[in-house]
């Protein structure tokens, strides 16, 4: 471990950080998040990264796609605000250096790393700009590439027609691209390119929008529970009835216009590449 981590990390180990949400969604987050090899092939690719540099991720969690990483030859940390999440990552990965830490207040210098990158966690943050702001200042001229959904890609999941209420809530949560855009541009880094990533019919990682084209993965409580939309935002009124509502609906077979009426050529997800600004 390098020399500045173990100071970082001795200052910060008696540091309570709050994580709460992923304290509880931690608890067998594996048994069903488990990552996505070309989720990782493309943050790779899309990173560009250097052998010599050091690299970020972002709201780690436990730690599957800084893994996904590290086998691919990229020098990279994990940092995260939750220490459940991380606890998982150390006994998984314990030749990665993890780090408990609010992504607005990062422990480190300036322009340390050459690129990061971050996965399906933006919508968690607080104050996305300040988060921007944070990691544009630890980036020196490098890349930050995230993976997530936008305000109009959710819009059209199918999981809308069951879930209304809760999937308002999550879609509140998400910028939009044109937001994502400025504030990304007020933390000094440009976006030069976005790439939609549409869900396969056989997923790794099931996360919400998974079940697309299975829609029975939302029968599995160990699912729902491991996806914070469902553990964190839904009632359970509206639970209940939604999935009522879709087991009756595919067992009739009315479920296949249901998702014919949501389909769209926009991707479900997105990967968006971020340039600091020289």
């Amino acid at each position: 471990m390098n020399g500045w981590f173990q100071v970082i990390l001795r200052k910060r180990i008696s540091r309570k950080v709050s994580g709460a949400k992923y304290d509880t969604i931690g608890i067998g987050y594996d048994a069903t998040r488990r990552p996505d090899p070309n989720i990782a092939q493309r943050l790779v690719a899309l990173l560009e990264p250097r052998a010599s540099g050091n690299y970020i991720d972002i709201a780690c969690g436990t730690g599957n796609y800084t893994h996904c990483l590290h086998v691919l030859g990229v020098n990279v940390i994990g940092i995260d605000n939750s220490a459940t999440m991380l606890d998982a990552a150390r006994a998984k990965f314990p030749s990665i250096d993890w780090l408990q830490s609010d992504v607005t207040a990062l422990p480190f210098p300036n322009d340390h790393f050459a690129g990061a990158i971050c996965t399906l966690a933006i919508h968690h943050f607080p104050d996305l700009k300040a988060a921007f702001l944070e990691i544009s200042r630890v980036l020196d001229r490098g890349r930050l590439v995230i993976f997530t959904a936008t305000r109009d890609q959710m819009r059209s999941y199918w999981l809308n027609a069951y879930f209304p209420k809760t999937l308002r809530r999550s879609i509140e949560q998400f910028p939009n691209i044109d937001q994502l855009r400025d504030v990304l541009g007020r933390a000094q880094f440009g976006v030069i390119a976005t790439e939609p990533w549409f869900v396969p019919k056989d997923p790794i990682d099931l996360f919400l929008y998974s079940g697309k084209h299975n829609p029975g993965l939302y029968f599995d409580q160990q699912v729902r529970s491991a996806i914070s939309t469902f553990s964190s935002l839904a009632e359970p009124a509206e639970l209940e009835a939604g999935l009522t509502r879709l087991k009756t609906d595919i067992e009739t077979g009315a479920f296949r216009k249901v998702m014919a009426s949501y389909a769209s050529d926009g991707g479900d997800y997105l990967f968006l590449v971020a340039q600091k600004a020289s």
